[in-house]
């Protein structure tokens, strides 16, 4: 599926009432690809509050942030999930977020 079809799918499930965690990631995802920052900022935020011990939508807010400029909002994103990996023994996504917070440091 491409970007779209995924971020209006996801759209409508939240419409209906079905909402959560994997519907809020995919949809963040999918704005995320579509360059839809602000809307892919909501549904992640929404997303970590769902599920705050899952690290991919930590992942991808700090993404989303750092590509708004809010490099502040992006680390204390990747910190918390990379904390979030270390409580989950997730070794591979504490490397890769802590590749990313050394490139902000810079």
């Amino acid at each position: 599926m491409n970007p779209e079809t995924i971020a209006q799918a996801s759209e409508k499930m939240i419409g209906k009432g079905r909402d959560g965690y994997e519907t809020r990631l995919a949809a963040g995802q999918a704005q995320l690809k579509l360059g839809q920052l602000e809307a892919a900022i909501e549904h992640l935020t929404r997303a970590t509050g769902y599920k705050p011990n899952q690290t991919v939508a930590w992942q991808e807010l700090g993404k989303a942030l750092e590509k708004t400029g809010d490099l502040k909002g992006a680390k204390r994103a990747w910190q918390t999930g990379f904390e979030t990996a270390q409580r989950n023994g997730d070794k591979q996504a504490e490397k890769v977020i802590n590749v990313w917070l050394k490139r902000l440091d810079k």
